[in-house]
């Protein structure tokens, strides 16, 4: 089957920047889908040349990275462990990289945009490659065959107890495209989003003389609120500006659209 899919394997020789992009699990059936752990890093396109964030900018790994690296294209995550997303963000955005702790760096593939087979092909192939280039950065996810909605659930009590964020599911026949698709499909126990702060508010009791909370607007329904926990002291001793866009959690939204029992995450980094 390999052998075969290589026929019809594209190589992009030009600049690769389309990126599929994920939506949110309603209610759909996921019988017959494939399934992975979500990994909280970033996001990184190889297109056989240029490493590249979601957004397009160049990420500046180590020679020694990107010599692993394919001459076909590659999606996925530069992750190292769960719960490390600020300091995986600080190597990976760093313009000077630091060879010494990229080595920590692992690039978690989950999709190869420009091969034209299906999920399982696309990932037998990277295998096949792997096999004959070994790789200490190139990891292939490792995709679940889902049997029904059930076993997609159980599987996410289990990463979320193990200190991950979510899981991904996609139709393993889905075409990658650019932009959002409901094709690949991201399910979490807390739902999350964006908001930018537009007020500081003083803290009292224990928090006296430092942050309390903040207001913000939310970046996509526009809905104004406030988000009181979720900060270190040290956030809450030196907050972040007005203006700043951060990234919170929430369990589901009010009959008024507002987000139920918000928690900060992170302040949004550019990537």
């Amino acid at each position: 089957m390999i052998k075969i899919c290589l026929l019809t394997w594209l190589i992009c020789c030009s600049t690769f920047s389309s990126v599929m992009l994920l939506k949110e699990y309603k209610d759909e059936n996921l019988t017959g889908w494939m399934m992975s752990e979500k990994y909280d890093g970033v996001r990184a396109i190889w297109d056989g040349k240029e490493l590249k964030s979601r957004n397009g900018n160049i990420i500046n790994a180590p020679s020694s990275f990107i010599a692993q690296l394919p001459n076909f294209a590659l999606d996925g995550e530069l992750w190292s462990h769960r719960g490390e997303f600020e300091l995986i963000a600080s190597i990976v955005l760093d313009e000077n990289p630091d060879i010494k702790l990229w080595k920590n760096i692992k690039y978690m593939v989950f999709d190869l945009p420009k091969f034209d087979g299906n999920l399982s092909d696309k990932m037998a192939y990277l295998e096949e490659f792997l096999s004959s280039n070994p790789s200490e950065f190139i990891k292939a996810v490792k995709q679940i065959y889902i049997q029904n909605n059930s076993h997609a659930f159980a599987y996410l009590d289990e990463v979320v107890s193990k200190g991950g964020e979510g899981i991904v599911v996609r139709d393993p026949n889905a075409t990658y495209i650019s932009g959002r698709s409901s094709k690949i499909l991201k399910l979490k126990k807390w739902h999350d989003s964006e908001c930018q702060i537009v007020a500081i508010n003083s803290g009292k009791g224990k928090y006296t003389g430092k942050m309390g909370s903040i207001d913000c607007v939310d970046i996509f329904s526009k809905i104004k609120f406030k988000i009181g926990s979720g900060f270190s002291d040290e956030i809450r001793q030196n907050p972040p500006k007005i203006g700043t866009i951060i990234t919170y959690k929430f369990a589901n939204l009010t009959k008024n659209n507002r987000p139920r029992f918000p928690v900060f995450l992170r302040i949004k980094r550019s990537e």
